[in-house]
């Protein structure tokens, strides 16, 4: 008897899981095309977020992408830059230090660019680079570049973190889009925790 009143307990948890799941997942969605894909309105600093680098130094696929969504972002508008990302696994070196190469390669002078080469996940990148903006006069809002997917949260932890900002989100590769939507939906239940139960954990 109570073996199979566990067991019941267990199917309704499973299925209010599954149901929860999907009603973020197509949140995700919606507000993920809420998100411009080309540069618009005002902004004082371009945040760009890390992902992976390959470990012969290349930016992977995505990385390249916001590479080049915030290169049309800086110009239109020549304002500082902040690079985000630490050294991963694999990786030959701070995401942030291959980023900023990059920029560089695509014309952006180095010295408009900051770096950020110590954070490991999206709350340090925004944190980490607001530090590194607060010294600079006038800089007030901020245009924060990131996949597509990823965007609605990394907006949200920005405004979170007390600034203006907006987002813009460069496409996510068909071939990752199950895996990175998949996860970033986990990571929304894990940031409403932090944010709302004031859980212990990183996002």
């Amino acid at each position: 008897m109570i073996l199979r009143l566990l067991f019941r307990l267990l199917k309704w948890a499973l299925a209010v899981g599954l149901l929860a799941f999907g009603v973020m997942l197509g949140l995700l969605c919606l507000w993920e095309s809420r998100i411009p894909k080309d540069p618009a309105g005002d902004y004082d600093a371009i945040v760009v977020l890390g992902a992976q680098v390959y470990p012969s130094g290349d930016p992977s696929p995505q990385l390249a992408l916001r590479l080049e969504a915030a290169k049309r972002a800086w110009d239109r508008r020549n304002v500082p830059v902040v690079v985000c990302g630490a050294k991963g696994v694999n990786e030959p070196e701070a995401e942030a230090l291959v980023m900023k190469a990059a920029l560089a390669s695509l014309g952006i002078p180095e010295q408009g660019i900051l770096t950020d080469a110590e954070s490991f996940n999206t709350r340090e990148n925004l944190l980490n680079a607001g530090k590194l903006l607060a010294p600079l006069p006038g800089v007030r809002r901020l245009l924060v570049v990131t996949s597509d997917y990823h965007a609605p949260r990394a907006l949200a932890l920005a405004r979170d973190a007390g600034w203006t900002a907006e987002a813009l989100g460069s496409p996510c590769k068909p071939e990752f889009w199950l895996k990175n939507h998949f996860r970033e939906t986990l990571a929304w239940f894990k940031y409403l925790a932090v944010k709302y139960l004031r859980l212990p954990l990183n996002s």
